[in-house]
């Protein structure tokens, strides 16, 4: 891990930041020993961003835009981690699939959350896959990011039941009450050094 150093921390965010904002709030509660040393956004003007300056983190816009392919964008990308002193990766609502010029850089180091019990219902729109299918029980999944989408080691798993009349907006918020709740537990397990990784499987000591 970090050799008792406080672990530092980059979220890749596209979107509105509600599980930034519980990583936030939870390192500023004193929960996780760790740092955010950066935010980094592929899109300009999203509310992630502000949430962060609010917070005095340091935030980056790393746009798509003038990159030939998804490869020199994740080299280019790799180079802001290692300035910032990055030791874990996380994805927050990143809508983009990393290519192995990112995972390679951070082996067992790039965590994301999905809001489906892996390994069903991967990709987009997971909620409505679910509801779709007709389970009876869904949730949300934080795994190691592999070059697969969605297919890397489970850390931890949260359920919730799907009711009769549930939409993909109502799912999603029962869902997402619980991404906030298990994506810093995490976090967490990885800064304290909980987390060993056998094959496919997750180890969580004590």
């Amino acid at each position: 891990m970090t050799d008792n150093l406080t672990c530092r921390l980059a979220v890749l965010v596209s979107g509105s930041g509600t599980n930034l904002q519980a990583i936030i709030d939870s390192i500023e509660a004193g929960d996780i020993d760790a740092t955010i040393a950066c935010v980094i956004s592929n899109k300009r003007d999203v509310f992630a961003l502000e949430r962060a300056a609010k917070h005095g983190i340091t935030v980056v816009v790393h746009e798509n835009s003038g990159f030939a392919n998804r490869q020199e964008y994740d080299l280019a990308t790799v180079e802001i981690l290692r300035q910032y002193g990055v030791n874990l990766v996380v994805l927050a609502g990143f809508m983009r699939i990393l290519t192995e010029n990112m995972i390679n850089a951070f082996p067992n180091a790039i965590i994301n959350i999905h809001p489906a019990l892996l390994p069903s219902f991967p990709g987009l729109h997971a909620q409505q896959q679910a509801i779709d299918y007709g389970v009876r029980y869904s949730g949300c999944t934080v795994h190691f990011v592999d070059c697969g989408t969605d297919t890397g080691p489970i850390i931890l798993q949260s359920v919730v039941p799907v009711d009769a009349n549930d939409t993909e907006e109502t799912l999603s918020a029962k869902i997402q009450k619980e991404e906030h709740r298990i994506y810093p537990a995490a976090i967490k397990l990885f800064v304290d050094g909980k987390i060993k990784v056998k094959g496919r499987k997750v180890l969580i000591t004590d």
